[in-house]
């Protein structure tokens, strides 16, 4: 990777700061980020993508993940500042749009040259961004993963040296993860597409399983990449699980703990309709709330969300549409009104709390019949053989009729019957994922590609992937009703020692299943 160094200057200016090709990460942290001193393994981290090695970094969220890349990525640009084209460049891969303008206003405040790319854009500020892109502007550049469809935003990407790779929200990448994403899967192609340069995946959960399959994804192997894992604890982080009996219950334990925590608040559901009915009750007893969910449209979301991080008291009821981006230091209380679908959701909903570092509570109101939900979700988020075998034929075979009457069309024929069944946008991604279909789901325009492969009709392989959701979901259920230390349960279930921070090897001992 020597191509990183092929251009230097004695300065650069970022605003009012100038900063010199010698300075080191302790000098960027406390005059551009305003920060006296690093946190955990910030540094060493830091050090080894200065050194041009790639590494994995897993840190709770709140305690600066963000800075293991811009640091670097202010040092090397400054190291290989130019005005030609081939001025290295940091890409960071992240799927939060909404937090990608925030990171960038920030940087840009900063006097940092930051920009960001997806869909929030008009064309023309696209193209904008690409021509600015080719000509060698930008220290560092956010995109969504879909940026890799394109092949304009490939075109012009080449025409730069990428220097450093910053993956965001690496655990979209595996699909055993949590919140897997089809568009992650082609990271090792788009890695080669642009040299392979320094990769660094970043992540606030992730199991040892999940962990070596991001590498794998990555195209790397495990000797290639350091893992720097934080640990998962938050000490300002109050855990508790009180067991509950019906809705009357949960209002009473709501409406007290408002009472004793005035601040920033979040209120997790699973349903819509829970949601809503939760809100009337606390209309009733005159509770102040926003709303958000997914079927919101995408203005009234921004709103809300616009709302809630402006003001200092808000409590908020959504389901778990909200989060991914959230990043309001004063939040006092998360509570889970139902139980969530996994204990990596879990614990990426309880990390939203607390970030200042004061006290803050972190409730899970456990009623052990809301697991019916929950099984129900599972069941539908898992389609089995013969419904991939199905949709496939439907989207092949009858193309003028997929095309002109939509998903919800595609939805009857394939005999839905539940509101909850979401197999049909879970094998929609799957079918993405393996370059099957090509198009979006909104607006609906789906075409076959190519062929089904022989794992979506392998039951034994579909059963695997069902039983480790259930798995998740079970962990959960024994975290509810765990009486000793519940942040050592967490540890213990991401494959953690209690009570350490440090550099860890990855374990061989428990090989990945290949990803078919």
């Amino acid at each position: 990777m020597s191509m990183l160094l092929n251009h230097s200057a004695p300065t650069y200016s970022t605003g009012a700061i100038s900063i010199n090709k010698h300075m080191d990460p302790d000098s960027v942290l406390n005059r551009v980020f305003g920060h006296v001193g690093f946190r955990g393994n910030q540094l060493q981290a830091i050090e080894r993508i200065l050194s041009q090695q790639h590494a994995m970094v897993i840190m709770p969220t709140g305690m600066g993940k963000s800075l293991c890349y811009q640091i670097p990525a202010i040092i090397l640009a400054s190291q290989n500042a130019s005005r030609d084209q081939a001025r290295g460049l940091t890409l960071v891969i992240s799927p939060l749009i909404a937090l990608m303008k925030d990171q960038v206003d920030t940087l840009q405040d900063r006097g940092i040259s930051a920009a960001f790319i997806n869909s929030s854009l008009t064309r023309k500020q696209r193209e904008k961004r690409y021509s600015a892109v080719a000509r060698g502007h930008y220290q560092i550049l956010y995109v969504t993963p879909e940026r890799f469809r394109k092949s304009e935003f490939i075109e012009i990407i080449q025409k730069r040296t990428i220097h450093l790779l910053a993956v965001d929200e690496a655990h979209c990448i595996s699909e055993w993860g949590h919140d897997f994403r089809p568009d992650y899967t082609r990271m090792k192609e788009f890695r080669k597409l642009i040299g392979n340069p320094v990769t660094l995946a970043l992540t606030a959960t992730a199991t040892p399983e999940v962990q070596q399959d991001i590498v794998q994804q990555l195209g790397m192997q495990e000797k290639e990449i350091t893992l720097f894992h934080e640990g998962i604890d938050r000490p300002n982080l109050n855990l508790k699980v009180i067991e509950v009996w019906g809705e009357e219950e949960k209002l009473t334990h709501m409406l007290r703990i408002r009472k004793e925590h005035p601040g920033s608040a979040i209120i997790y559901f699973t349903l819509i309709k829970t949601l809503h009915q939760f809100s009337d009750y606390l209309q009733s007893h005159d509770i102040e709330h926003l709303r958000y969910h997914g079927d919101l449209d995408r203005i009234e979301r921004r709103r809300v969300q616009d709302q809630f991080m402006k003001e200092p008291n808000h409590l908020v009821l959504a389901t778990n549409a909200f989060g991914m981006g959230i990043d309001k230091e004063d939040i006092r209380f998360v509570i889970h009104a139902d139980i969530p679908g996994s204990m990596e959701s879990y614990y990426q909903e309880i990390g939203r709390s607390g970030r200042d570092g004061k006290p803050s509570d972190c409730i899970l109101l456990y009623d052990e019949r809301d697991l019916a939900t929950q099984m129900e979700f599972l069941k539908w988020s898992n389609p089995d053989a013969e419904y991939y075998v199905r949709l496939y034929d439907l989207l092949k075979h009858d193309e003028e009729r997929v095309s002109a009457y939509g998903l919800e069309w595609v939805r009857e024929q394939l005999h839905f019957k539940d509101p909850f069944d979401h197999r049909l946008e879970t094998a929609l991604s799957i079918l993405d994922r393996f370059d099957v279909i090509k198009g979006t789901q909104d607006p609906f325009h789906i075409r076959v590609i190519g062929d089904l492969p022989e794992v979506l009709g392998n039951p034994s392989y579909l059963e695997t992937k069902h039983q480790r959701d259930l798995h998740k979901l079970y962990a959960l259920v024994q975290y509810a009703k765990h009486s000793d230390n519940r942040k050592k349960f967490i540890h213990d279930y991401f494959g953690l020692p209690y009570g350490t921070s440090k550099t860890y090897p990855f374990p061989e001992d428990k090989p990945v299943e290949p990803s078919c």
